[in-house]
């Protein structure tokens, strides 16, 4: 496995890294393409499997761990498995494209250490917890118990801006997305 550009965005959940990582895809002169993640968490409405996760059971996705098909993987709450085929990774470099992921802290940090040198760790900072709260309480998807499992990891995660190459903080989208273009542009040019 060596190929492409590694381009990992990640953040506390509810900062906005899925909105910049969007954005960037509608950038064909960046040549992306999303790596998408394996989960057994359940699915949630509108999910599609293969393009939002690769949807598995705790037990399959334990099997993959066993057979070491995984670049990264973390069980991030109870039962709730995420991780990065190498498969996934492979087939994207295979199609001539720079890999770009919307992943963990501690996914994206592992990934960063196993391709250094081709790989672009961003952090999304949000403006301040008590938006993360209003940003996931405004998503609907989840209950006041997730939104606080949530909050409390993302103090955790907040600590972690530093080990990464690039912290980008979201407080005004827009300022955002021209940040996050100028570094890949910058990074998949070099």
């Amino acid at each position: 496995m060596n190929s492409g550009k590694l381009l990992i965005f990640s953040a506390p959940s509810g900062s906005g890294k899925t909105t910049i990582v969007r954005h960037l895809l509608g950038k064909p002169e960046l040549n992306l393409a999303f790596s998408v993640s394996a989960t057994s968490r359940p699915r949630r409405e509108k999910e599609k499997q293969g393009e939002h996760y690769y949807f598995m059971s705790v037990s399959e996705f334990k099997n993959h761990i066993k057979n070491e098909d995984f670049l990264e993987w973390e069980e991030v709450y109870r039962d709730h498995f995420y991780g990065t085929l190498k498969s996934e990774v492979e087939r994207l470099w295979a199609a001539g494209k720079n890999v770009i992921f919307d992943i963990d802290v501690a996914g994206g940090l592992r990934i960063k250490k196993k391709f250094p040198e081709q790989t672009l760790a961003v952090f999304v900072k949000p403006p301040s917890i008590d938006e993360l709260k209003i940003r996931l309480k405004n998503r609907s998807t989840e209950t006041d118990d997730k939104i606080n499992m949530r909050i409390a990891k993302a103090s955790l995660e907040l600590a972690t801006a530093p080990q990464f190459d690039v912290v980008i903080k979201n407080y005004d989208l827009e300022v955002a997305f021209e940040e996050a273009e100028k570094l890949v542009r910058d990074f998949v040019n070099s």
